[in-house]
């Protein structure tokens, strides 16, 4: 118990799945936690779940005004902040054949401004403290060729090689600051799930044996217990990292 006590977090997309486990196990580990998302009802009922010290504020992360707004409440309300986590994001199935220009644009907007602009102002208020991290959610689908997820796939690893540029920035500078991504397979998240009844063409276009394909989903707290230790000082030498949460399913080669 204790592993983030009294430190300051935020955590964009918070109001279901993977950003809600987080915002749960962080506060249970005595953070302070600052949930946000664009689904306001649904924010709030975590944040009420949570009780304590949890904040939720509407924030969508592809707008500057936005975090602007969502760092100077959390420094008004708690302080400062000390932990980010960029968890946000939207997924669209549909392969370079299928990517409209539009398409690709609504998912940069979200998953590469808006993780942009999160480490942005992220970074300079954590300057004002003794210490930070940046936890990033960036997906398998940067390290790995999947066909059905274009647009998705090229913002994940946008989301990755921002996190290697921080983690070197604040190395250069010597901030006491870190970046690292984590790079999950699938989640049994709503959005995942959603994505899997919809039946949309290549959803996992490597599995064809359904019960392989549920050895690849992660339960939440698996990424989020990866969300703890990254944000705790417990990771103090860790930065820059790209962690797998996959099952192996990169490596292995047998199939």
């Amino acid at each position: 118990m204790g592993r983030v006590q009294d430190k300051v977090a935020i955590i964009t997309g918070a109001a279901s799945g993977l950003g809600a486990e987080d915002a749960r196990l962080l506060a249970s580990e005595g953070a302070k936690v600052v949930l946000t998302d664009i689904n306001e009802e649904a924010g709030q009922a975590v944040a009420q779940e949570i009780g304590g010290d949890a904040l939720f504020l509407k924030h969508d992360i592809a707008s500057e005004d936005d975090w602007k707004s969502v760092i100077a409440k959390t420094e008004a309300q708690f302080g400062g902040v000390d932990i980010l986590v960029n968890n946000a994001g939207i997924l669209l199935a549909a392969n370079i054949a299928e990517t409209e220009l539009d398409v690709w644009q609504k998912i940069m907007r979200v998953n590469a401004d808006g993780y942009f602009l999160g480490c942005k102002y992220g970074l300079e208020a954590m300057q004002k403290r003794p210490s930070g991290s940046i936890v990033n959610m960036s997906s398998l689908s940067a390290i790995a060729g999947m066909s059905a997820f274009c647009a998705y796939s090229a913002s994940k690893g946008a989301v990755t090689a921002l996190t290697r540029n921080i983690a070197a920035y604040c190395r250069m500078n010597q901030l006491k600051i870190r970046c690292n991504a984590i790079h999950p397979d699938g989640i049994r998240t709503p959005m995942i799930m959603g994505l899997m009844q919809n039946e949309q063409p290549g959803t996992m276009p490597e599995v064809k044996d359904q019960n392989l394909a549920m050895t690849r989903m992660a339960e939440p707290r698996d990424i989020a217990n990866m969300v703890l230790y990254l944000a705790s000082d417990e990771s103090r030498f860790v930065n820059g990292s790209e962690m797998r949460i996959d099952n192996g399913w990169t490596i292995w080669s047998d199939r």
